[in-house]
């Protein structure tokens, strides 16, 4: 999905407002949703956005997500951001987030969703790693306790147990 930074989407500084790049993220993981389930999809959690550049007003915005796991009526879908500069010949990755939306039923309800299979080593860490973060984010809500969620778990575990902790503060 492309986009051009108009006046109109930018703050006083000339930068995109990161509610319109929210706005634009979520439409973009509506598609990706959308086409992987042939259903209506609504959003159900933003997680770990990311800002790493400011995009500025002539700027261009290219969007790309794609769903990297299904946990049952829910997929988690990453979204990638760039920003191009066409005068300067410029382009940078500006922003990343995780998006989390549920499939819906001909009655509103939600329904099943077929599995994305990975086939890359790629795609198989971005699966793994949508576990970690649906079961993290389900254990900060208290929709489940730590024994709940076995690899988060183990990971925490790890982590603790690291002869080089203080390498990580």
């Amino acid at each position: 999905m492309n986009e051009i930074v108009l006046p109109n989407d930018t703050n006083s500084l000339g930068n995109l407002k990161g509610g319109r790049l929210l706005h634009w993220m979520d439409i973009c993981a509506a598609i990706s949703a959308q086409r992987h389930t042939g259903k209506i999809c609504v959003t159900a959690a933003v997680d770990n956005v990311e800002f790493h550049s400011a995009i500025r007003n002539g700027e261009i915005v290219t969007l790309e997500s794609q769903v990297n796991r299904v946990f049952n009526t829910s997929m988690e879908i990453e979204i990638n951001v760039w920003a191009e500069n066409t005068l300067e010949r410029t382009h940078r990755k500006s922003n990343r987030a995780f998006y989390t939306f549920v499939a819906l039923d001909e009655n509103g309800k939600p329904a099943k969703v077929a599995p994305v299979i990975p086939e890359t080593e790629s795609e198989r860490k971005k699966h793994d790693d949508a576990l970690t973060r649906r079961e993290l984010r389900l254990l900060i809500s208290g929709r489940i306790e730590l024994d709940d969620a076995p690899g988060l778990k183990d990971d925490l575990i790890s982590y603790l147990k690291h002869d080089d902790i203080d390498e990580y503060k």
